[in-house]
């Protein structure tokens, strides 16, 4: 049996909580007590947020779907202005009303099937890099930072080099075996490319063009968590390993842990293993932004604020007041 590296151990511990208290989690609440202490005023937060990012001499961040979704990537749930830009034609053919919900659509065909995949794909891969992204770029310029990540629509990889940002639930550039019957991965750019010039206005694109895998021609699938045989294999454990080496590395020195966007559904990906973290390090810090959950747990409450906003509107206000305290 593998030894499991130390950031899959916390993932692990609590995806067994999770399944616990599910009821708690599907409802929007979370198992863990939570600081009953008054939150700072919004401008206080926001001075502390530049000041605790002054002094780190190290920073983790957590980058979940609220992070995407407060620059415009909000067409996975619902039927949002951005859905139907870039996903109209499915919209209007079968009545989705996100993203999603036309990933989980059984197609009469497979050609067509495809061409929903193939516009998911294409949607995120050649997605320009978004403002919050942007903003948090400035905010960590000049620090040592490592990036963990949930999201899946290579928004990071387009800033930062592959080594300082960890995927743990796969991305939207590679193909696996549906069937996982190789523990490799293969480049999805172009494939998908080919079957949007292909399907061209239509909904489907031809048989010559789905992906199949070269050892046993099962279809392909996307290397991402969540629609099925989620391959986690080497690819998976070297996302893993990058993070769990940066904590190494870095576990004593003054160190902040911050989480963008994090939702319900995976609170045991980057919520809870940053709390934990939090408590288990002597110098760490805890800060969190989310536009619907301030969650603050007592076991930490004395190092750690939860922002409740915009992420997208948080992070513009933290860049211009670190820098502007650069020219003070």
């Amino acid at each position: 049996m593998k030894k499991m590296s130390c950031y899959e151990n916390l993932v692990m511990k609590t995806q067994m909580n999770y399944s616990r208290h599910y009821s708690t989690y599907a409802s929007g609440g979370t198992a863990v007590v939570l600081s009953k202490q008054k939150p700072l005023p919004y401008e206080e937060q926001i001075q502390e947020f530049v000041r605790r990012v002054q002094e780190a001499e190290c920073i983790i961040v957590g980058g979940a779907s609220g992070l995407s979704a407060a620059g415009g990537g909000d067409f996975y749930y619902s039927d949002t202005p951005s859905f139907r830009e870039h996903f109209g034609k499915f919209a209007d053919k079968y009545g989705f009303k996100g993203a999603f919900s036309g990933m989980m659509h059984r197609f009469s065909t497979r050609n067509e099937h495809w061409g929903y995949v193939a516009t998911f794909l294409n949607t995120t891969q050649n997605a320009p890099i978004r403002e919050p992204y942007l903003d948090l770029d400035r905010i960590l310029q000049g620090k040592d930072f490592h990036i963990l990540t949930t999201n899946q629509d290579t928004q990071f990889v387009k800033i930062y080099p592959e080594e300082k940002v960890s995927e743990i639930q796969g991305d939207h550039r590679f193909f696996q075996c549906s069937q996982c019957c190789q523990d490799e991965t293969w480049d999805a750019v172009q494939p998908v490319a080919d079957m949007i010039a292909a399907m061209g206005e239509g909904t489907m694109v031809p048989d010559e063009l789905i992906p199949r895998c070269p050892h046993c021609g099962a279809e392909m699938f996307p290397w991402v968590r969540g629609y099925g045989n989620f391959l986690q294999g080497k690819k998976y454990e070297e996302e893993y390993e990058k993070i769990s080496k940066y904590i190494q590395k870095n576990k004593d020195r003054k160190i902040l842990l911050i989480e963008l966007g994090v939702g319900r559904m995976t609170p045991m990906f980057i919520q809870e293993p940053f709390w934990e973290l939090t408590n288990s390090l002597k110098d760490a810090y805890y800060i969190s932004v989310n536009s619907e959950y301030q969650f603050l747990p007592k076991f930490i409450e004395d190092k750690g604020i939860a922002i409740l906003g915009d992420i997208g509107t948080v992070l513009k206000d933290l860049r211009k007041v670190k820098e502007e305290s650069a020219f003070v």
